[in-house]
């Protein structure tokens, strides 16, 4: 990784910063202007009361003339008093941008943006899941990536007033001279002491930043340890407190699992690299950049008082130039520093970018689906072969059929037949390896890709519900028909358990957001699910073991019920039990990613040898032996 990070060269490095720099003003332009505001009102502030302390001193120390000091003291309290009042209001307007709950927000929201724009195959892949959890955590415990640049930006602006008001205040510092009878002092007014000097303290401000810089990259190096260790942490550190989990580690005293942490331990813990690193050359590049920095100061105390000493200015400017030569010293020392995290922080960025860049080749399609009052549509698989991206074994193969609008089919099958396969393809979750599918006779990468996928209403198999309101989740909307949600609950048999629910459809499910939420049963969830399906009023209801989670007899109220469910729509069933398959107009049975048979329940019941007969004999043996 550190080998990777000295290859790259500081061009692209300072790209890869102004691509994430750009990419946060763009998105909230008023968090960078209020940052802007603030710091430099946060670093004038403290300038005042320098200036203005060392001129009362001056005077204190000198004439001491009242309507002078009267007159400092006034202006002083007005200056601060005004940018106080200013920086407090800007200071509330940055804190509501800045929180870092709101960052944090604002650099998920970026990831999984992408995430959910970018094509479906992508973000299935292994590949672009693992690259975004180390992004992630990269982001989480080091808060390197995108998000850095915010804070850069704003102790950039910090350090660079500090080094503008530094400059202004100490010019004349370089400009008042020794007096004639100061005795050897006065070759401080010489120009070649006043370089030498000069050249030493700017020597001493670059070679603490530096050293700093080699520290940090001790723990760059460090990080596909540290990186691998997090993650343990992370996944130990929820295993407990993972209430799906609860009934298995207690049942099974998978606690022991923790003793795995032992091992981990090495990448955190006081014998690990990052240990010996803090003990070693990041220890004492870090000392030392600490201890070159105290030398400065010193140097600094030096020559103003040196100065002082021989009459070149009262001693009220000791503490002023004291003061703005070392925040100018600390502002440049800052901007070095910050170029040096810069230039580590170009890594994450790089893998950050190599995330969000993540192209999208599926065709996005421009063709309008014809909305249809009587979805009347037609669906046509025509020679469609299929196969996941980095492999070469078909998950489908030469499958080719039509079926169109108020027809229920049922897609059975063992697992691994390819049933998911073919629904991911009708819906364009991926795009055929070969052949084609048609909607109404055109190809459906030709229509609009969002309008495409509108057709269809789907109950997967691992659906998820939110901790949001019954009718929210229903309507898959904050905001919904209330008369809507109670008509599909109605059909999906859940409405006689939501008129006992404390607000009706109004009732939040489960308590991962307030106390009051109400837990539900897993097949009181395929309900619901069922029920948002039907909200959608697609053309196309495609249900994945739709009834998995019900007890027989609420199985058989949904079957029962399947006509006023589905309505004129396309009714597509995966289902396991086949029983289910008798309420179906026509059966298609998958068998190795090929479609090995197709017909009716008792049409297939009758080809003696097919794979559908041996499948539903299969089953019923089972309840033939148990009623025996």
């Amino acid at each position: 990784m550190s080998g990777e990070n000295e290859k790259m060269t500081w061009k692209e490095k300072v790209r890869l910063n102004r691509r994430a720099f750009s990419i946060w003003y763009r998105e909230y332009p008023a968090l960078f202007v209020s940052t802007a505001l603030y710091s430099l009102l946060n670093t004038v502030f403290p300038y005042i009361t320098l200036y203005f302390s060392a001129q009362l001193l001056n005077e204190l120390a000198g004439a001491r003339r009242k309507e002078l000091l009267i007159q400092k003291i006034v202006i002083l309290l007005t200056a601060e008093a005004v940018v106080l009042l200013i920086r407090a209001v800007v200071f509330r307007w940055k804190s509501v941008l800045s929180d870092w709950t709101c960052i944090y927000f604002y650099d998920r929201k970026r990831q999984f943006y992408k995430l959910l724009s970018m094509d479906f195959c992508d973000a299935e892949s292994s590949g672009a899941q693992a690259l975004l959890r180390e992004v992630q955590q990269t982001s989480k415990w080091r808060n390197y990536g995108v998000r850095r640049v915010y804070t850069q930006y704003q102790e950039f602006l910090e350090a660079l007033f500090k080094l503008l008001g530094g400059i202004v205040l100490s010019v004349s510092l370089f400009r008042l001279p020794v007096r004639a009878d100061a005795g050897r002092l006065v070759m401080l007014n010489h120009p070649l002491c006043m370089l030498l000097l000069g050249l030493l303290l700017c020597g001493v401000t670059l070679f603490s930043p530096w050293l700093g810089t080699i520290g940090k990259k001790c723990v760059l190096q460090c990080d596909e340890e540290l990186k691998l260790g997090n993650r343990f942490f992370n996944f130990f550190g929820s295993l407990m407190s993972a209430d799906k989990r609860a009934l298995d580690v207690r049942l099974y005293g998978q606690e022991r699992f923790f003793t795995q942490l032992n091992p981990i331990q090495n990448d955190f813990g006081v014998d690990s690299k990052i240990a010996r690193f803090s003990r070693g050359r990041m220890g004492i590049a870090c000392a030392a950049s600490a201890a070159v920095s105290r030398i400065f100061g010193g140097l600094i105390y030096l020559f103003v008082c040196l100065k002082a000493w021989g009459g070149a200015f009262g001693v009220g400017s000791v503490t002023q130039y004291i003061g703005a030569i070392t925040a100018m010293s600390g502002g440049l020392a800052k901007l070095l520093e910050l170029v040096g995290d810069a230039g580590i922080n170009a890594f994450y960025l790089k893998r950050e970018f190599l995330f969000l860049d993540i192209p999208n080749r599926m065709y996005q399609g421009s063709l309008t689906v014809e909305k249809r009052s009587d979805k009347n549509y037609e669906v046509e698989f025509r020679n469609v072969s299929f196969r996941y991206p980095g492999t070469e074994v078909y998950a489908l193969k030469n499958i080719s059929l039509k079926f169109k609008v108020g027809e229920r089919l049922a897609l059975v099958g063992q697992n691994g037949s390819g049933k998911t396969t073919f629904i991911k393809l009708l819906c364009r979750l991926y795009d055929p390896t070969e052949g084609e599918i048609l909607l109404n006779g055109i190809d459906i990468r030709k229509y609009d890709y969002q309008e495409y996928m509108s057709v269809f209403s789907v109950v997967f198999q691992d659906f998820q519900l939110l901790a949001y309101s019954v009718g929210q989740n229903i309507a898959a909307c904050a905001v919904y028909d209330q008369e809507r949600a109670e008509s599909c609950c109605k059909k999906a048999g859940f409405w006689e358990r939501v008129a006992t629910m404390p607000e009706g459809l109004d009732t939040i499910l489960y308590k991962n957001l307030t106390e009051d939420g109400v837990e539900i049963s897993g097949g009181e969830e395929q309900k619901i699910a069922i029920a948002r399906a039907m909200y959608r009023e697609s053309a196309f209801l495609i249900l994945d073991e739709p009834t998995a989670a019900l007890d027989p007899i609420a199985e058989y109220e949904i079957y029962t019920r399947l006509n006023q469910i589905v309505e004129d729509r396309t009714a597509i069933y995966i289902s396991h039990r086949l029983s289910s398959c008798r309420f179906c107009d026509e059966i298609i049975v998958f068998h190795e990613g090929s479609m090995v048979q197709q017909g009716s329940h008792e049409a297939l019941l009758m080809q003696e040898g097919g794979k559908y007969s041996e499948l539903w004999n299969a089953q019923a043996q089972y309840y033939v032996s148990d009623a025996s």
